[in-house]
């Protein structure tokens, strides 16, 4: 059996998704199965040993369609036996169009259907603490034959030198492994998705307050880096000196090997919380008060992995909405009302369970 799976958007869509290639090779052990990204998402799967091949989604052919119909063309000739679309973009659907698969999987969208012969709608409850974007990816498997409840956990596969140069990197920077190091989570994707600066610094001031030897490592790359200096000159002065500034990873792969010697990654909500996870790495996160919790609080269990939301403490805002896009617009609005003080003994309690 050839299977091709399509995931575009973002590194934590890629993330999540890559579990389906373990949960085939669970069931069909001989089975090859090839996987079309974004080009920038590539790190968070390299080395991944389930996925059989890569074809990258790049710019150029977002922009052109005649590229778009050359690339699709050239994938009927693999000759795949199904096609699993887990978003059902324009593109997407043209590609699973294309590969002439007697098995078409995708989300259901309504006139999509001419296009895919077994569709799936989203869930809208988790029945394991796995959360939503597993559990409706692993349903997109049932005309495989798979079980959609045999959970599988995203797993990102870093070499040991990686690992070693990492730890190299941290010492050389003056970085003890024997006292408490955490990755920051700063920023979110953007503005609608990242906790207000000031409050973001009053967050961190609580974990130096909590752990008077916690080194800190913020999580930006260089074109933030005026914003995360922003939340940085709002911390204390005491914080201030237990922040590592200018370590911080110039790659996506060096991201994840410092991010693997950490205690814990605190912070947004987002593609590098789902990567800590990845790297069994525990996390706290605060989300954005209009992303539904439920959708990607993957594998929260109170302890290990906690996640804050507004909701959580107000229940208001979000009486009578349909779907919680609908509070985009009001993001600011929101994230005004959800300071701090709502989540601090959480965020203690997180804290002293890592000691």
């Amino acid at each position: 059996m050839k299977v091709l799976i399509i995931q575009q958007k973002m590194i934590g869509d890629v993330l999540a998704t890559s579990i389906l290639f373990e949960a085939i090779k669970q069931k069909h052990p001989d089975a090859e199965v090839h996987y079309i990204i974004n080009s920038q998402t590539y790190p968070v799967v390299e080395n991944h040993p389930f996925i059989d091949k890569f074809h990258f989604f790049t710019p150029e052919l977002e922009k052109s369609k005649l590229k778009l119909y050359q690339f699709a063309k050239q994938l009927k000739k693999e000759h795949y036996d199904a096609v699993i679309d887990v978003y059902s973009k324009i593109s997407s659907n043209i590609i699973s169009y294309f590969t002439k698969a007697k098995i078409r999987i995708s989300l259901d969208k309504g006139p999509n259907a001419l296009i895919y012969n077994h569709l799936f709608k989203n869930k809208l409850k988790a029945d394991t603490n796995a959360g939503l974007a597993i559990e409706n990816r692993l349903q997109l498997l049932a005309p495989l034959g798979i079980d959609p409840l045999h959970i599988v956990r995203p797993k990102i596969h870093l070499t040991d030198s990686e690992k070693q140069n990492a730890k190299d990197f941290l010492l050389g920077h003056d970085i003890s492994l024997e006292k408490p190091l955490y990755m920051i989570g700063v920023l979110g994707s953007g503005s609608s998705k990242t906790y207000p600066f000031e409050y973001m610094a009053k967050t961190i001031d609580t974990i130096v307050n909590e752990q008077p030897e916690a080194q800190l490592l913020f999580n930006y790359i260089p074109k933030q880096e005026a914003e995360a200096k922003a939340i940085y000159e709002l911390c204390n002065a005491q914080t201030k000196t237990q922040i590592y500034f200018e370590v911080f990873g110039k790659s996506l792969r060096d991201f994840l090997a410092i991010t693997s010697h950490c205690d814990a990654l605190i912070g947004n909500e987002g593609g590098a919380i789902n990567m800590a996870k990845a790297l069994h790495i525990p996390t706290f996160t605060v989300f954005s008060p209009w992303i539904k919790k439920e959708a990607w609080n993957m594998f929260d269990d109170g302890k290990t992995h906690v996640s804050v939301h507004l909701k959580d403490y107000n229940q208001e805002p979000y009486l009578n909405i349909k779907h919680p896009k609908e509070l985009k617009s009001k993001a600011a609005e929101l994230y005004s009302q959800f300071k701090p003080t709502y989540f601090d003994e959480e965020l203690k309690t997180f804290l002293k369970r890592l000691n």
